[in-house]
């Protein structure tokens, strides 16, 4: 379990932050090289610095300027050194995509745009964004493209120019594209494994018949399998879209005006405007509810969103932002239908709505995961109810004025560093192209009342423009199919069990609790006080990195965790932890919590991994000393009911048997491949336990956990940001509460099993498509001499989420295969989901893995025996002493971006001290600095196999898949377009290569059997 991420203000960069600004201190803006304009010809345009006024929510100066060919560029001085980040949003997204048959072609373009130029080879790309340890890619939206990198701040002309040579000159053959375009077609098997994108793409495709939001951005399935055949109409769609008046450059970051500005004239001033001008059609308007529903192969828990078209993003106007405002406080975590639905009635783990920030009206949706199919009904009646209070009543001023503050506190919270700073400029710049966006939309949320709110909810959300869609496996009840004959239509009040809340009921609900927040801070301090002057607070092991940061963050590090479980309680650890973060304390409720911590966007959560469980508190240095008393008392005084005991239990339950097994293969195959691998070891079940052994958990089993491993004598606490003065006392005189426990001693070894040639498990499960993951178990951990060693080998073979690596170049690049593949000598739990591992993983014992993502089905037998004849080469033929040295630079520059975020820095000394090493960067550096290409090489031979190696596939076809393995059959392979020569013979090799699988070393497993004990 982790700590939740920001939320939806800070994921799209403040979208609605909407109360005074928050600097960062001045300290930081010190930092701040001074945005002089540099010496320019007279033919240059003007550039413009804007300095950040009291009523700016971005504390930066920002210089801009609009080159000739009407290129904007944005340069901002982040205060933070070494890195610099540079954003390119081009105007183009899958609204763009206005002729039939054509979609998913700006999606499309996030791939193709690395293919190379006559000046930058794919090879030569990769080559500089490794010399500078960079970080790159690009995402798409409905609306925009963005392109991407975080880099060394002493490679910036190197990057400005080489991104400038890409947009202006791309080329690839038909070949290219056709490979290019089954890739995307594995992005999209991948993607289908989520009920969750299938229920929001039968949702648009109901709610849009002529506007191309009625796709999502991968396009309509049709679309991308036909894509391989349509190069020509890729040549027209980029020759009208990527042009200069549709793209912003952005480059934040150690940098000056007077060194960015021209170098981007010099490599993309000659890039030329375009002429093209799209007519994007006009969606009609709606006549009437709508009802969708999908059905589910695999087992999950019913899916059901209510939508309504909702109003565009604007700058002057405010339906947009009231939405947004709508969203949060009908419907977010602090809402009567939250507390109802999740936590009283716990009909839901889930509910929440959504309010889109599109160029064109798109869709405001409230979405529920239901835990009991015969619910779905009521579940959407009580959303239905939600909405018509919505139309009818004022949200308490208070409310509001709440939600202001929680916008604020959550935006500043996004801005510890370079790339999150350039990349919330990115989402708000690509609307107008100008840096004063994000300020007038902050202007725009501070000037919300009720009455504009209940305004827009009245005009927006209406049963004319409603579809409701739900997604379940196996038959809904009648009740829940369709849309109801008849419901709420005015205002009704909260449904059984709950307590009305007249509008003036949150200002005496607030006063309340505010007067037992101050009584229990005056109880605890009279406590602590004490300890204090008498110099007898507890000696807890603390690391404290102060930094000019106005957000603190505070971590409470527990040497316990799932290799902790007893056996037969499989998933105890994560729970424990779960109960401490998400279940209160005695003085408060959760949703009491949620409560005082929302207008302070105070975040508290928990992480459970193998050896140790994290406790993360983050908030800014205004509202530390309330914060550390609200929160902290879930620890030292938990509140232990039994109604958030289940509620809780039945979530981890959920996230085990559908978020992990059902409804995601990828991640199922790489957890599944450690229990195999660690089989009979405290390593060999998820975190998050099993099915029978979560069933067997009790209350009382969580209460003697925590007892025995929430102690004083287990605990490091981590401090980073603006600390301020007596923080770190306060701290320790509230955890003088916990039990002072007993030092552990040495941890045992624990050493996983290493296979004597190749055992495959195949994972029957319904799928699209196929995915893979291999690997061994290695006795080197960040402590051990070899691991600097290994890293340059993995990160050569494998680098997480990036096209240098040698696998993504040979699977995916060239063959087209599927999305990507990497490899690992650390656990990297969640890796489809971010960039750079978390924090706060670190094990006894690691594996070095192979990660296939997703392939077509009749090329799994292929896929693996490309992975495993690569792997072989690198073993037998070692890396060269040029891809040696380039992939050590790139790690030694890397090592920066690794811990770039105040949580990453943070966590990683956490680690470091965990592992008894130096401060991470630094120690990796001086690691690498002393390694020579032998060294890797012979560090791959003495831990790494091609053959003795344990297999995890999940595939729909188990049976046909097992034969193919041990017939040992050629593996054809086919492609949409023509390739090399020399590829071609590769195939005829590969496609014979002996795996040499014995007959009882492959079985099957249906997925519902796995993590079922």
């Amino acid at each position: 379990m982790r700590l939740p991420r920001p939320g939806r203000a800070a994921l799209l960069g403040a979208s609605f932050a909407i109360a005074s600004a928050t600097s960062l201190p001045a300290a930081l803006a010190a930092q701040q090289r001074p945005a002089t304009k540099p010496a320019r010809a007279a033919a240059r345009p003007t550039a413009v610095t804007s300095t950040p006024g009291p009523r700016d929510i971005l504390p930066f100066k920002a210089t801009e300027v609009t080159l000739d060919n009407g290129l904007r560029v944005i340069v901002v001085p982040t205060g933070f050194p070494n890195l610099v980040s540079i954003q390119v949003p081009v105007q183009t997204g899958s609204r763009n995509e206005v002729e039939p048959g054509k979609s998913g072609f700006a999606h499309f373009f996030e791939h193709m745009m690395f293919r190379g130029t006559p000046n930058f080879s794919p090879e030569r790309f990769n080559a500089v964004m490794t010399a500078a340890g960079a970080r790159n890619n690009a995402y798409t939206t409905d609306d925009f493209t963005n392109y991407y990198a975080t880099f060394a701040k002493e490679n910036l002309a190197q990057i400005v120019g080489m991104m400038g040579d890409q947009f202006q000159h791309l080329a690839y053959a038909e070949p290219e594209f056709r490979t290019e375009a089954r890739a995307v077609l594995g992005e999209y098997n991948k993607n289908s494994a989520s009920p969750f994108f299938k229920l929001f793409e039968a949702t648009r495709q109901a709610a849009f018949s002529r506007h191309p939001y009625g796709h999502t951005t991968m396009g309509f399935i049709k679309d991308i399998e036909d894509m391989p055949n349509q190069y020509a109409y890729s040549r027209q769609f980029f020759d009208r879209w990527y042009r200069p008046e549709y793209a912003t450059v952005i480059v934040a970051g150690d940098v000056t005006p007077a060194e960015v500005i021209p170098l981007v004239e010099k490599y993309w001033g000659d890039w030329t405007r375009g002429s093209y001008r799209a007519r994007i059609p006009a969606e009609p308007a709606p006549k009437g509810p709508k009802y969708v529903h999908v059905d589910w192969a695999s087992p999950t828990s019913p899916l059901i969103a209510v939508a309504f078209r909702n109003p565009a993003f604007s700058e002057v106007r405010p339906d947009n932002a009231a939405m947004d405002m709508v969203a949060n406080l009908w419907f977010g975590e602090t809402s009567e239908l939250y507390k109802e639905l999740v936590i009283r009635d716990q009909k839901v783990d889930f509910v929440g709505a959504d309010n889109t920030s599109n160029a064109d009206p798109e869709l405001f949706t409230v979405t529920a995961r239901v835990k009991n199919p015969a619910d779905v009904a009521y579940v959407r009646d009580r959303i239905l109810a939600t909405v018509a209070r919505a139309r009818a009543e004022l949200v308490p001023a208070a409310d509001l004025a709440d939600a202001k503050a929680n916008a604020r506190y959550s935006f500043v919270r996004r801005l510890d560093n370079t790339d999150a700073i350039a990349s919330t400029l990115a989402r708000f710049v690509r609307f107008r192209r100008a840096f004063s966006t994000v300020n007038a939309a902050y202007r725009m949320y501070d000037a919300l009342t009720p009455q504009v709110l209940r305004a827009a909810a009245r005009y927006y959300l209406t049963d004319s423009a409603m579809v409701i869609a739900t997604l379940s496996n196996g038959a809904l009840p009648a009740e829940a199919a369709g849309i109801p004959a008849r419901h709420p239509e005015r205002s009704e009040g909260p449904g059984p069990g709950a307590r009305a809340q007249a509008p003036a009921a949150s200002d005496s609900l607030r006063r309340a609790l505010a007067a037992r927040l101050k009584a229990d801070i005056d109880r605890t301090m009279a406590i602590a006080m004490p300890l204090v002057t008498g110099n007898k607070l507890p000696a807890i092991e603390t690391i404290t990195q102060k930094s000019p940061l106005p957000q603190l963050e505070v971590k409470l590090l527990f040497t316990a965790g799932s290799a902790a479980d007893p056996q037969g309680k499989e998933g105890l650890a994560a729970l424990s932890a779960a109960m401490i973060a998400e279940a209160g304390s005695r003085i408060f409720t959760t949703p009491e919590i949620q409560q005082l911590l929302y207008p302070m966007a105070g975040g508290f959560g928990a992480q459970a991994d193998k050896e140790m469980t994290t406790f993360t508190g983050s908030i800014h240095k205004d509202n530390w000393h309330e914060f550390l008393h609200i929160v902290l008392p879930q620890l030292t005084d938990p509140g232990f009911r039994e109604e958030d005991f289940r509620r809780l239990k039945d979530a981890q339950r959920v996230a085990l048997t559908q978020g992990l097994r059902t409804n995601n293969e990828e991640e199922l195959g790489k957890e599944r491949l450690q229990q195999n691998i660690f089989a009979g070891t405290p390593y060999a079940h998820p975190v998050l336990g099993t099915e029978a052994g979560i069933d067997a958990i009790t209350l009382d089993d969580v209460k003697q956990f925590v007892k025995a491993h929430y102690t004083r004598a287990a605990l490091t606490m981590g401090l980073s940001g603006d600390v301020p003065e007596g923080m770190d006392h306060v701290l320790r005189a509230m955890l003088a509460e916990l039990p002072e426990g007993t030092p552990s001693g040495p941890r045992a070894a624990i050493a996983g099993r290493r296979p004597q040639g190749m055992e495959v498990e195949i994972i029957q499960k319904e799928t699209r498509a196929t995915a893979i993951s291999l690997g061994l178990p290695i006795p080197v951990t960040r402590a051990h001499p070899d691991f600097a060693a290994l890293n340059v080998a993995r990160a050569w073979l494998g680098e997480h989420r990036s096209s240098m690596s040698h696998l993504y170049q040979r699977i995916r690049e060239v063959r087209g295969m599927n999305y990507g593949d990497y490899a690992y000598i650390e656990a990297f739990p969640g890796g489809m989901f971010g960039f750079f591992p978390a924090p706060n993983i670190a094990r006894r014992a690691q594996l070095f893995e192979v990660w296939i993502r997703p392939v077509v089905p009749e090329n799994a037998h292929m896929a693996l025996r490309i992975a495993t004849h690569e792997l072989q080469q690198l073993i037998e033929q070692g890396m060269s002493a040029e891809d040696f040295a380039a992939t050590r630079d790139y790690l030694m520059k890397n090592a920066y971006l690794v811990t770039a975020t105040q949580d990453q820095q943070l966590g990683a000394a956490l680690d470091s001290k965990w592992y008894g090493i130096g401060e991470y960067a630094p120690y990796m550096r001086e690691q690498l600095a002393k390694l020579t290409v032998d060294d890797v090489n012979a560090a791959v031979r003495k831990y790494w196999s091609a053959t003795d190696l344990s297999v995890v596939i999940v595939t729909k076809d188990a049976e046909g898949l097992k034969q193919q393995l041990l017939s040992e059959a050629f593996s054809p392979i086919k492609y949409d377009g023509t390739k090399p020569a020399e590829l071609l013979a590769e195939d005829q090799v590969i496609g014979a290569r002996k795996l040499n699988i014995a007959p009882d070393r492959i079985r099957i497993t249906p997925v519902s059997e796995v993590f079922a004990k």
